[in-house]
Protein backbone atom coordinates (compact mmCIF):
# COMPACT_ATOMS: atom_id res chain seq x y z
CA UNK A 1 0.00 0.00 0.00
CA UNK A 2 1.14 3.52 -0.81
CA UNK A 3 0.08 6.12 1.77
CA UNK A 4 -0.12 9.67 0.43
CA UNK A 5 -0.58 12.10 3.32
CA UNK A 6 -1.35 15.22 1.28
CA UNK A 7 -2.25 16.28 -2.26
CA UNK A 8 1.13 17.98 -2.66
CA UNK A 9 2.94 14.80 -1.62
CA UNK A 10 1.03 12.80 -4.26
CA UNK A 11 1.56 15.23 -7.13
CA UNK A 12 4.17 13.14 -8.98
CA UNK A 13 2.04 10.00 -8.64
CA UNK A 14 -1.01 11.82 -10.00
CA UNK A 15 1.10 12.93 -12.97
CA UNK A 16 2.34 9.38 -13.52
CA UNK A 17 -1.22 8.05 -13.63
CA UNK A 18 -2.41 10.81 -15.98
CA UNK A 19 -1.40 8.76 -19.02
CA UNK A 20 -3.36 6.11 -20.91
CA UNK A 21 -0.15 4.24 -21.78
CA UNK A 22 1.06 4.13 -18.18
CA UNK A 23 -2.35 2.93 -17.01
CA UNK A 24 -2.18 0.22 -19.69
CA UNK A 25 1.28 -0.80 -18.43
CA UNK A 26 -0.05 -1.22 -14.89
CA UNK A 27 -3.04 -3.25 -16.12
CA UNK A 28 -0.79 -5.56 -18.17
CA UNK A 29 1.52 -6.13 -15.21
CA UNK A 30 -1.42 -6.86 -12.91
CA UNK A 31 -2.83 -9.39 -15.39
CA UNK A 32 0.51 -11.09 -16.05
CA UNK A 33 2.23 -10.69 -12.66
CA UNK A 34 5.48 -9.62 -14.36
CA UNK A 35 6.72 -8.85 -17.88
CA UNK A 36 9.99 -7.80 -19.48
CA UNK A 37 10.49 -4.76 -21.72
CA UNK A 38 10.04 -6.66 -24.99
CA UNK A 39 6.80 -8.28 -23.82
CA UNK A 40 5.36 -4.96 -22.68
CA UNK A 41 6.35 -3.14 -25.87
CA UNK A 42 4.84 -5.89 -28.05
CA UNK A 43 1.50 -5.87 -26.22
CA UNK A 44 1.33 -2.07 -26.28
CA UNK A 45 2.45 -1.94 -29.92
CA UNK A 46 5.13 0.68 -29.23
CA UNK A 47 8.92 0.64 -29.44
CA UNK A 48 11.19 -0.15 -26.50
CA UNK A 49 12.53 3.40 -26.72
CA UNK A 50 9.07 4.90 -26.37
CA UNK A 51 8.31 2.56 -23.47
CA UNK A 52 11.46 3.42 -21.49
CA UNK A 53 10.37 6.89 -20.37
CA UNK A 54 7.02 5.54 -19.13
CA UNK A 55 8.73 2.76 -17.17
CA UNK A 56 11.13 5.25 -15.55
CA UNK A 57 8.23 7.49 -14.51
CA UNK A 58 6.30 4.63 -12.91
CA UNK A 59 9.41 3.30 -11.17
CA UNK A 60 10.45 6.71 -9.78
CA UNK A 61 7.02 7.07 -8.15
CA UNK A 62 7.22 3.63 -6.58
CA UNK A 63 4.31 2.24 -8.59
CA UNK A 64 6.32 -0.54 -10.24
CA UNK A 65 9.50 -2.38 -9.30
CA UNK A 66 12.21 -4.18 -11.24
CA UNK A 67 13.92 -7.52 -10.65
CA UNK A 68 16.82 -9.08 -12.51
CA UNK A 69 16.33 -12.60 -13.81
CA UNK A 70 19.30 -14.64 -15.00
CA UNK A 71 18.98 -16.14 -18.47
CA UNK A 72 21.32 -17.89 -20.84
CA UNK A 73 22.10 -14.50 -22.38
CA UNK A 74 22.77 -12.63 -19.12
CA UNK A 75 20.38 -10.75 -16.85
CA UNK A 76 16.89 -9.78 -17.98
CA UNK A 77 14.85 -7.10 -16.25
CA UNK A 78 11.33 -8.01 -15.20
CA UNK A 79 8.74 -5.41 -14.21
CA UNK A 80 5.91 -5.83 -11.69
CA UNK A 81 3.38 -3.65 -9.86
CA UNK A 82 4.83 -2.59 -6.51
CA UNK A 83 1.65 -1.55 -4.64
CA UNK A 84 -1.72 -3.16 -4.00
CA UNK A 85 -3.54 -0.01 -2.80
CA UNK A 86 -3.08 3.76 -2.79
CA UNK A 87 -4.49 5.62 0.22
CA UNK A 88 -4.82 9.38 -0.29
CA UNK A 89 -5.59 11.81 2.53
CA UNK A 90 -7.34 14.65 0.67
CA UNK A 91 -8.19 16.73 3.74
CA UNK A 92 -5.27 16.27 6.12
CA UNK A 93 -5.28 18.83 8.92
CA UNK A 94 -2.82 17.17 11.27
CA UNK A 95 -1.00 19.37 13.75
CA UNK A 96 2.51 17.96 13.37
CA UNK A 97 3.42 19.38 16.79
CA UNK A 98 0.89 17.02 18.38
CA UNK A 99 2.20 13.79 16.90
CA UNK A 100 4.63 11.48 18.65
CA UNK A 101 6.48 9.03 16.35
CA UNK A 102 8.53 5.96 17.15
CA UNK A 103 9.91 2.90 15.34
CA UNK A 104 10.02 -0.63 16.75
CA UNK A 105 12.35 -3.25 15.34
CA UNK A 106 10.71 -6.54 14.43
CA UNK A 107 12.77 -8.38 17.04
CA UNK A 108 11.88 -6.03 19.91
CA UNK A 109 8.77 -7.93 21.00
CA UNK A 110 8.02 -8.08 24.72
CA UNK A 111 6.10 -11.37 24.72
CA UNK A 112 5.50 -14.26 22.33
CA UNK A 113 4.13 -17.75 21.83
CA UNK A 114 4.91 -19.24 18.44
CA UNK A 115 4.72 -22.60 16.70
CA UNK A 116 6.67 -24.01 13.72
CA UNK A 117 7.24 -23.31 10.98
CA UNK A 118 8.95 -20.36 12.65
CA UNK A 119 12.16 -18.40 12.83
CA UNK A 120 13.96 -15.07 12.89
CA UNK A 121 16.78 -13.52 10.91
CA UNK A 122 18.94 -10.43 10.96
CA UNK A 123 20.14 -8.79 7.75
CA UNK A 124 23.17 -11.10 7.87
CA UNK A 125 22.04 -14.51 9.13
CA UNK A 126 19.37 -16.73 10.67
CA UNK A 127 19.07 -16.42 14.45
CA UNK A 128 19.83 -19.87 15.82
CA UNK A 129 17.91 -22.58 13.96
CA UNK A 130 14.67 -22.40 11.99
CA UNK A 131 11.54 -24.10 13.30
CA UNK A 132 12.77 -24.04 16.91
CA UNK A 133 10.69 -21.60 19.03
CA UNK A 134 13.40 -21.53 21.72
CA UNK A 135 15.41 -19.12 19.57
CA UNK A 136 12.71 -16.47 19.91
CA UNK A 137 14.35 -15.88 23.32
CA UNK A 138 17.88 -15.63 21.88
CA UNK A 139 19.69 -12.31 22.63
CA UNK A 140 20.37 -11.81 18.91
CA UNK A 141 16.63 -11.57 18.26
CA UNK A 142 16.80 -7.84 19.06
CA UNK A 143 18.64 -7.31 15.76
CA UNK A 144 16.08 -9.30 13.73
CA UNK A 145 14.57 -7.72 10.63
CA UNK A 146 12.16 -10.56 9.86
CA UNK A 147 10.23 -13.15 11.85
CA UNK A 148 7.66 -15.79 10.96
CA UNK A 149 5.46 -18.43 12.59
CA UNK A 150 2.50 -20.67 11.71
CA UNK A 151 0.27 -19.83 14.68
CA UNK A 152 0.59 -17.99 17.96
CA UNK A 153 1.44 -14.35 18.64
CA UNK A 154 4.06 -11.71 19.20
CA UNK A 155 3.44 -8.62 21.31
CA UNK A 156 5.24 -5.28 21.24
CA UNK A 157 5.47 -2.63 23.95
CA UNK A 158 4.98 0.73 22.25
CA UNK A 159 7.23 3.37 23.86
CA UNK A 160 5.09 6.14 25.33
CA UNK A 161 6.95 9.40 25.88
CA UNK A 162 4.08 11.81 25.37
CA UNK A 163 4.23 15.18 27.13
CA UNK A 164 2.60 15.32 30.55
CA UNK A 165 -1.19 15.80 30.77
CA UNK A 166 -1.88 14.65 27.18
CA UNK A 167 -4.55 12.19 26.08
CA UNK A 168 -4.26 9.91 23.05
CA UNK A 169 -6.63 10.65 20.16
CA UNK A 170 -5.33 8.27 17.48
CA UNK A 171 -2.76 5.50 17.05
CA UNK A 172 -1.44 4.69 13.57
CA UNK A 173 0.70 1.61 13.00
CA UNK A 174 2.39 0.89 9.66
CA UNK A 175 4.12 -2.43 8.94
CA UNK A 176 4.78 -4.99 6.19
CA UNK A 177 2.94 -8.28 6.67
CA UNK A 178 2.33 -11.58 4.92
CA UNK A 179 1.32 -15.17 5.59
CA UNK A 180 3.73 -18.01 6.41
CA UNK A 181 3.73 -21.16 4.27
CA UNK A 182 6.45 -23.81 4.10
CA UNK A 183 8.78 -22.27 1.51
CA UNK A 184 6.29 -19.84 0.00
CA UNK A 185 2.84 -19.91 -1.54
CA UNK A 186 1.35 -16.80 -3.16
CA UNK A 187 -2.16 -18.14 -2.45
CA UNK A 188 -2.05 -18.96 1.25
CA UNK A 189 -4.69 -16.98 3.21
CA UNK A 190 -4.13 -16.25 6.87
CA UNK A 191 -6.35 -14.46 9.41
CA UNK A 192 -4.13 -12.05 11.31
CA UNK A 193 -5.69 -10.56 14.44
CA UNK A 194 -4.67 -7.32 16.15
CA UNK A 195 -4.94 -6.36 19.82
CA UNK A 196 -4.27 -3.31 21.98
CA UNK A 197 -3.62 -4.15 25.64
CA UNK A 198 -5.05 -7.65 25.05
CA UNK A 199 -8.31 -6.27 23.64
CA UNK A 200 -9.13 -7.41 20.09
CA UNK A 201 -9.42 -4.44 17.73
CA UNK A 202 -9.82 -6.20 14.36
CA UNK A 203 -8.39 -8.65 11.87
CA UNK A 204 -7.13 -8.80 8.29
CA UNK A 205 -6.78 -11.79 5.98
CA UNK A 206 -3.41 -11.91 4.27
CA UNK A 207 -3.82 -13.37 0.77
CA UNK A 208 -0.52 -15.22 0.65
CA UNK A 209 3.11 -15.80 1.46
CA UNK A 210 4.82 -14.07 -1.43
CA UNK A 211 8.01 -15.44 -2.99
CA UNK A 212 9.61 -16.42 -6.26
CA UNK A 213 10.63 -12.81 -6.92
CA UNK A 214 13.29 -11.29 -4.67
CA UNK A 215 12.06 -8.65 -2.24
CA UNK A 216 13.52 -5.25 -3.07
CA UNK A 217 15.39 -5.06 0.25
CA UNK A 218 15.68 -8.79 0.98
CA UNK A 219 19.37 -9.77 1.36
CA UNK A 220 21.10 -11.73 -1.40
CA UNK A 221 21.90 -14.63 0.94
CA UNK A 222 18.18 -15.24 1.65
CA UNK A 223 16.93 -18.33 -0.23
CA UNK A 224 14.74 -17.48 -3.25
CA UNK A 225 12.31 -20.29 -2.32
CA UNK A 226 11.53 -18.58 1.01
CA UNK A 227 9.07 -15.75 1.68
CA UNK A 228 10.37 -12.58 0.04
CA UNK A 229 8.01 -9.69 0.74
CA UNK A 230 4.63 -8.75 2.19
CA UNK A 231 2.01 -6.03 1.91
CA UNK A 232 2.30 -2.69 3.67
CA UNK A 233 -0.67 -2.29 6.01
CA UNK A 234 -1.81 0.86 7.80
CA UNK A 235 -3.75 0.21 11.01
CA UNK A 236 -5.55 3.18 12.58
CA UNK A 237 -7.53 3.23 15.81
CA UNK A 238 -9.25 6.47 16.80
CA UNK A 239 -12.51 7.67 18.36
CA UNK A 240 -14.53 6.37 15.40
CA UNK A 241 -13.26 2.78 15.27
CA UNK A 242 -10.43 0.68 13.89
CA UNK A 243 -9.38 0.88 10.23
CA UNK A 244 -6.98 -0.89 7.87
CA UNK A 245 -5.92 1.02 4.76
CA UNK A 246 -8.81 3.41 5.30
CA UNK A 247 -11.47 0.68 5.57
CA UNK A 248 -13.26 0.17 8.87
CA UNK A 249 -12.73 -3.32 10.30
CA UNK A 250 -14.36 -2.95 13.72
CA UNK A 251 -16.25 -0.57 16.00
CA UNK A 252 -13.59 -0.91 18.69
CA UNK A 253 -12.29 2.62 19.27
CA UNK A 254 -10.09 4.56 21.65
CA UNK A 255 -13.26 5.21 23.63
CA UNK A 256 -12.90 1.58 24.79
CA UNK A 257 -9.53 2.42 26.33
CA UNK A 258 -8.30 5.11 28.66
CA UNK A 259 -4.96 5.94 27.09
CA UNK A 260 -2.84 8.94 27.95
CA UNK A 261 0.75 9.95 28.63
CA UNK A 262 0.95 7.51 31.57
CA UNK A 263 -0.45 4.45 29.78
CA UNK A 264 1.27 1.21 28.95
CA UNK A 265 0.44 0.44 25.31
CA UNK A 266 0.89 -3.11 24.02
CA UNK A 267 0.29 -4.11 20.41
CA UNK A 268 -0.21 -7.80 19.65
CA UNK A 269 -0.36 -9.64 16.31
CA UNK A 270 -1.74 -13.17 16.42
CA UNK A 271 -2.87 -16.08 14.29
CA UNK A 272 -5.22 -18.03 16.62
CA UNK A 273 -5.43 -21.77 16.20
CA UNK A 274 -9.22 -21.52 15.86
CA UNK A 275 -9.04 -18.95 13.03
CA UNK A 276 -10.75 -19.86 9.75
CA UNK A 277 -7.43 -19.51 7.91
CA UNK A 278 -4.46 -20.55 10.03
CA UNK A 279 -1.89 -19.49 7.47
CA UNK A 280 0.77 -18.03 9.71
CA UNK A 281 2.38 -14.61 9.92
CA UNK A 282 5.54 -13.01 8.58
CA UNK A 283 6.60 -9.53 9.73
CA UNK A 284 9.15 -7.72 7.57
CA UNK A 285 11.37 -4.96 8.94
CA UNK A 286 14.25 -3.00 7.49
CA UNK A 287 16.53 -4.98 5.16
CA UNK A 288 13.72 -7.36 4.14
CA UNK A 289 10.68 -7.15 1.88
CA UNK A 290 9.63 -4.27 -0.36
CA UNK A 291 9.50 -1.46 2.21
CA UNK A 292 12.60 -0.32 4.02
CA UNK A 293 10.97 0.29 7.39
CA UNK A 294 10.47 -1.17 10.85
CA UNK A 295 7.13 -1.10 12.68
CA UNK A 296 6.26 2.60 12.49
CA UNK A 297 3.97 4.11 15.14
CA UNK A 298 2.40 7.59 15.16
CA UNK A 299 0.39 8.76 18.17
CA UNK A 300 -1.84 11.83 17.87
CA UNK A 301 -2.41 13.52 21.21
CA UNK A 302 -4.02 16.60 22.74
CA UNK A 303 -4.23 18.14 26.21
CA UNK A 304 -6.98 17.23 28.61
CA UNK A 305 -9.70 19.85 28.79
CA UNK A 306 -9.37 21.68 32.08
CA UNK A 307 -12.45 22.55 34.05
CA UNK A 308 -13.30 26.26 34.32
CA UNK A 309 -13.24 27.35 38.00
CA UNK A 310 -16.68 28.18 39.31
CA UNK A 311 -17.58 31.61 40.61
CA UNK A 312 -17.05 31.53 44.40
CA UNK A 313 -20.00 33.86 44.94
CA UNK A 314 -22.35 31.30 43.45
CA UNK A 315 -21.57 28.83 46.23
CA UNK A 316 -22.16 31.19 49.09
CA UNK A 317 -18.46 31.39 49.97
CA UNK A 318 -16.50 34.62 50.15
CA UNK A 319 -12.78 35.23 49.82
Amino acid sequence: MLHIKSLDEGLEIFKALASDIRISIIKLLLNNNELNMNELAAQLNITNGALTSHIKKLESCGLISISNESTGHGNQKKYMVHVDKILIEVNSKEDEQNIYETNIKVGHYSDYQVFPTCGLATSKSIVGEVDDPRYFAHPDRFQSDILWFTKGYVEYLIPNFLPVSQKIDQITISLELGSEAPGYNDTWPSDIHFYINNKWIGSWTSPGDFGGVKGIFTPEWWEINWNQYGLLKLIVINRKGTFIDGLKISDVSLNDFDLDYRSTIKFKLAVPEDAKHVGGLTIYGKNFGNYNQDINVRIHYSPYETAVPSDPSSTGHSL
